[in-house]
């Protein structure tokens, strides 16, 4: 007698529940991971054409006109920490996100995007 060999019914439909699972985590966290990137980008553009030599409503208002674009909803030029290190200003932005996962389990992220190096 040849034994079988292969996967059950049981354990197909388990491990279809477990990468629905963490499917599911991955499409609920994505947006704001997107966002995360988002936000890096628009202050490296921002140093890179150096947006970052202005005043302090300069680059608050070159942050906003960018965020215009991206639309990013979770961080505006308001929200930025704009600070002076060695003659250069550091813009540093910092947000946490909270995400409803499944019934009362919620993801609760925190971000910063800064320029310094």
């Amino acid at each position: 007698m040849h034994k079988q060999r292969g996967i059950t019914l049981t354990g197909a439909i388990l491990g279809m529940i477990v990468l629905a699972f963490f499917g599911l985590f991955a499409a609920k966290l994505t947006p704001a991971y997107i966002d995360f990137f988002a936000v890096k980008k628009m202050l490296n553009a921002m140093e890179a054409q150096g947006d970052t030599k202005g005043t302090v409503r300069d680059i608050r208002v070159s942050f906003d006109r960018r965020n215009s674009i991206e639309g990013v909803q979770a961080v505006r030029g308001e929200d930025l920490e704009i600070t002076k290190e060695g003659g250069e200003a550091v813009i540093t932005a910092n947000w946490s996100v909270r995400i409803s996962m499944i019934y009362n389990l919620n993801a609760c992220l925190d971000f910063t995007a800064t320029t310094a190096k």
